[in-house]
């Protein structure tokens, strides 16, 4: 028996990756409703626990949320002169070691605000004398109720496994937090709405790109400065929509090492700022260059030029800072691409659950 076909169009809803391409839609409207809604609270915040003075800052965070807080790190060494750590959770949740925190502030970054550990973790902190920061999609989370403060990302509910807006939502929150410590007015974010938008606009260019990767066994993704938190979250995304490796390195990293394994078929995405980051960045894309890889660059117009590929951001007039948010567009994109060239839905990655129960 044989079973006629006929080329009739899914329906919307059944479309792979609608979710997640809903989501990554939002992200303008979601990074305006921070500035216009979200500051106030945020800098009400920053300026209670700038008043504690705190001696030095941890971050604790777990996947997505864990590069966001790599970011906030980069501000607070940057921007605010304070040394910064992030935390091993299991030192307290396995090891139970307790550390003196007095007069330390410990930020913990969740989307959802429901992951034990996390809420061991920041409990423990507190017990030690810690001013605990938690910065969540969720304010009514287990993690929320049990940090001395919180701010809300106000991303509003994330369906898609894959998180995307919420992390441009952290992203874009920490800075207006470390804005706030520092007495900043977090003008620099001002055009990020209208410049994301313009990014997620151009779709056919990643579509066009992602056709270079359809077949990839293994990618390599590097960047310096704030662009290295970019790199280790598109290589997350890349890993669990497509299941391709992606490996992330810091430009420095790479050269001691790894950049062995790259040759003239190996596939190299280079996140290249408009700024220091990207200055520091250039003896690695010499090097990548020399070796003849298949490299792509996201970012400056000129280092794209240079080159096999690449999307050039609307960054040259946007402070390095607060790049991160747009830098990861085009690579959200790409993920989702890639995902649906080779037949897999973005929405449903194998293995996973939205709450990861680490403990």
């Amino acid at each position: 028996m044989t079973t006629e076909t006929t080329d009739i169009p899914p329906r919307p809803e059944s479309r792979p990756g609608r979710i997640m391409s809903g989501e990554m839609a939002e992200q303008p409207a979601v990074l305006r409703r921070i500035l216009e809604e979200g500051a106030p609270r945020i800098r009400e915040t920053a300026e209670r626990i700038a008043a504690r003075k705190p001696r030095f800052v941890l971050l604790t965070a777990r996947g997505t949320s864990d590069n966001a807080a790599l970011y906030a790190k980069y501000l607070l060494e940057v921007l605010l002169g304070k040394p910064c750590g992030l935390t091993s959770m299991s030192t307290t949740t396995a090891y139970g070691a307790r550390q003196d925190l007095t007069d330390v502030l410990v930020i913990t970054v969740s989307q959802s605000g429901g992951s034990p550990d996390l809420v061991a973790s920041t409990e423990a902190a507190r017990a030690a004398g810690a001013i605990t920061l938690a910065v969540t999609n969720n304010a009514e989370s287990a993690l929320a109720a049990v940090s001395e403060f919180h701010i809300d990302v106000v991303a509003g509910p994330e369906k898609a496994l894959p998180a995307t807006k919420t992390y441009t939502a952290e992203l874009l929150a920490l800075y207006l937090f470390v804005e706030g410590l520092r007495g900043g007015d977090g003008s620099a974010a001002k055009a990020l709405p209208d410049l994301a938008q313009q990014v997620l606009d151009r779709q056919a260019e990643i579509k066009q790109l992602a056709a270079r990767y359809r077949f990839a066994e293994r990618m390599v993704l590097t960047s310096r400065g704030y662009g290295y938190p970019t790199a280790k979250e598109a290589a997350l995304k890349l890993m669990e929509t497509s299941y391709i490796p992606a490996l992330s390195y810091s430009g420095a990293d790479l050269l001691h090492g790894p950049l062995a394994m790259v040759d003239n078929v190996s596939p190299v995405i280079a996140i290249v700022p408009e700024g220091k980051g990207g200055k520091a960045l250039q003896p690695v894309l010499e090097r990548l260059r020399g070796r003849g890889a298949d490299l792509v660059v996201i970012g400056a117009e000129q280092e794209v030029r240079r080159a096999s590929a690449g999307f050039v951001l609307p960054t040259a007039d946007v402070a390095e800072e607060v790049q991160p948010i747009l830098e990861i567009l085009p690579l959200q994109m790409l993920a989702y691409e890639i995902t649906v060239a080779r037949g897999q839905d973005p929405d449903a990655p194998r293995a996973l659950a939205k709450v990861t129960e680490t403990r």
